[in-house]
């Protein structure tokens, strides 16, 4: 399967959750096939988050979304080790950013540390 066959794929399976929402899906395409990253900046309820998971689903990837508040913690973000009691061991449990397409929300409320 070529990027074009795979592209007009992913365009018909986002198209079923989202509509009207074609050039935005041309541009996350490319911004995956580049490695890259997009903001998506619009008002609230137009279905960024729900674009986001089409997406994923789509191209048969992991998601998470991270909610930024004034209290958000680099542990939130990343993980954090903490103690199994049962197991006697520290264990590592991953964040939100070991996704494969993470949705960062209302960034413009974190604090810039």
């Amino acid at each position: 399967m070529n990027f074009a066959q795979f592209s007009q794929l992913v365009r018909q399976n986002v198209a079923q959750v989202i509509i009207g929402k074609d050039a935005v899906v041309e541009l996350l395409l490319v911004a995956l096939l580049c490695d890259g990253h997009v903001l998506l900046e619009d008002v609230p309820g137009i279905g960024k988050t729900t674009l986001a998971k089409a997406l994923a689903r789509s191209i048969d990837c992991t998601f998470s979304r991270i909610q930024f508040t004034p209290d958000l913690l680099p542990g939130d973000v990343t993980g954090i080790n903490y103690f199994n009691q049962k197991q006697q061991e520290f264990e590592f449990r991953r964040g939100p950013v070991f996704s494969q397409v993470l949705l960062s929300d209302e960034i413009n409320r974190a604090t810039p540390r």
